[in-house]
């Protein structure tokens, strides 16, 4: 199966065809790409170099002359070197775009902590109005991906990995979707870490909830499987910073007794290079470490 990634120049190519508003900012990163789209859209692919803080104010700068920027390199490279410009250039100015990000939280050890920022999605969440994908599959990133691109001027984020389920679902750039009902709690699954979660609850009555446009966060679907829930006991389990989107679910049942856990990427910094999978165990996000740390939470309520 290819990558997400690798439904990106694709799709975005396609879309560069189609809509004369769309024009694309890279940093060196993915530019190989874009060639042929390039060739024939000379005035709408641009790369800036090896200069991401340009990147990100040169896609702020389209925006204001009227172009819809799909502006892409590493997450930690577009997201966290360039915060200022992020504030500045597009929230400041009013202006939007979307940011599409590859590797994910830690999708290549081997680069190292400068190429790995868990902490993406948290940053965001400091800003004003930015909507976040997180595809589970390559089949959601490319419906994704033309959402964020057809969202009239929004900011928004898509957040591309190469870890993926096994199966893509529909989904509609809104709402999180039912994928389980359950009596003894509710568990959202965001992008790929679904398959993990339904591994990790086989055989639990829990609902199971999948998320994959977490900003603006779905209350209305929490509060949903929480009323069909004989507790208000939430565990979100995210492939990002842990406890992320625990804010969103504690406003979401504000007028209501719960508990919420967020499990996903811990704050300690792993130094050996390992491999994805090494990483996901470390960080208890496999199958067997879930299921642990989810009938831990739930108790005696976590029932067969």
């Amino acid at each position: 199966m290819d990558t997400m990634r690798d439904r990106f120049a694709p799709v975005v190519s396609r879309l560069l065809d189609e809509d004369p508003r769309v024009a694309v900012v890279l940093a060196e990163i993915g530019a190989d790409g874009f060639k042929d789209a390039q060739r024939k859209h000379p005035d709408r692919v641009i790369n800036v170099g090896i200069r991401e803080q340009l990147l990100v104010g040169a896609g702020a700068g389209l925006a204001l002359a009227g172009l819809r920027p799909v502006v892409h390199t590493f997450a930690s490279f577009l997201v966290e070197r360039p915060f200022e410009q992020l504030k500045l250039d597009f929230g400041h100015q009013g202006v939007g775009g979307v940011l599409v990000s590859a590797a994910a939280s830690f999708d290549w050890p081997a680069g190292g902590f400068t190429h790995m920022s868990p902490g993406d999605v948290a940053l965001l969440d400091t800003l004003d109005g930015w909507t976040v994908h997180v595809p589970g599959h390559p089949d959601e990133a490319e419906t994704l991906l033309r959402h964020a691109v057809a969202a009239g001027d929004d900011k928004v984020y898509v957040r591309l990995s190469v870890q993926s389920n096994t199966q893509a679902l529909p989904v509609d750039g809104a709402r999180f979707r039912t994928v389980r009902d359950g009596r003894d709690g509710v568990v959202i699954a965001v992008g790929p870490m679904l398959d993990n979660v339904l591994a990790a609850t086989e055989g639990l009555d829990v609902g199971v909830l999948y998320a994959t446009t977490v900003r603006p966060f779905d209350a209305e679907a929490l509060r949903g499987a929480v009323g069909a829930a004989e507790a208000a006991d939430v565990v979100i389990v995210e492939p990002y910073l842990a406890g992320t989107s625990t804010a969103g679910a504690n406003d979401a049942l504000a007028d209501l007794p719960h508990r919420v856990l967020g499990l996903g990427v811990g704050r300690a910094e792993l130094r050996r290079y390992g491999q994805i999978d090494e990483h996901t165990a470390a960080h208890g996000l496999d199958a067997r470490s879930l299921r642990e740390r989810i009938t831990r939470f739930l108790g005696a309520r976590a029932r067969g």
